[in-house]
């Protein structure tokens, strides 16, 4: 997932002072919990809502108080007062990934036709972490419209396995090809 560049700053400051704290983990789960706070369309659409005054949302935010860190908390309400509260719409994913920088690791998906065996996904996994330099994790995600082969995204990268992939570039390259007039 793209995040913005505001909310991937206040997200690298979050990583930053929970790390310089000692409290990474902690932090990291809060902020789970926001995000599925937020993946709750009537407290995303309440926070959002620009016609509701800021003391009113304040109020309402007081509720997470006893459920997160002081550092979580008063983060938020820094949000808040900076009238920045949509930079937690994608904090979550933004703190996800940075966190899996620092570790050297990266997140991906393989769309395949039908499951892939463990071994064999841990085999593609490891074989995209030496070529990227990290620690490479992957799920399966089953695609029916796939004839045969896989697509893998991790990094931003998309490699296309697949037997669509192969005879599309096999289509281009005939396209693209010049023919000899000798």
């Amino acid at each position: 997932m793209k995040v913005g560049s505001v909310t991937a700053r206040y997200a690298e400051a979050l990583f930053e002072l929970a790390r310089e704290k000692g409290e990474l983990d902690r932090i990291e789960r809060d902020v789970d919990f926001l995000a599925g706070e937020l993946s709750v369309e009537s407290v995303s659409g309440f926070l959002l809502d620009a016609r509701i005054p800021i003391e009113e949302k304040r109020e309402r935010l007081e509720f997470l108080q006893p459920h997160v860190h002081e550092l979580t908390y008063n983060f938020v309400r820094l949000l808040l007062d900076k009238r920045r509260v949509e930079v937690l719409v994608d904090l979550g994913a933004a703190f996800r990934q940075r966190s899996l920088d620092a570790r050297g690791a990266a997140e991906g998906w393989v769309e395949c036709a039908r499951p892939l065996a463990d071994a064999d996904l841990q085999q593609l996994a490891a074989h995209l972490g030496a070529e990227l330099g990290k620690v490479v994790q992957l799920e399966t995600r089953i695609v029916p419209d796939l004839i045969g082969g896989a697509r893998v995204f991790v990094s931003n990268r998309m490699i296309d396995l697949s037997v669509q992939g192969r005879l599309e570039g096999l289509r281009t390259h005939l396209r693209d090809a010049r023919l000899s007039t000798g």
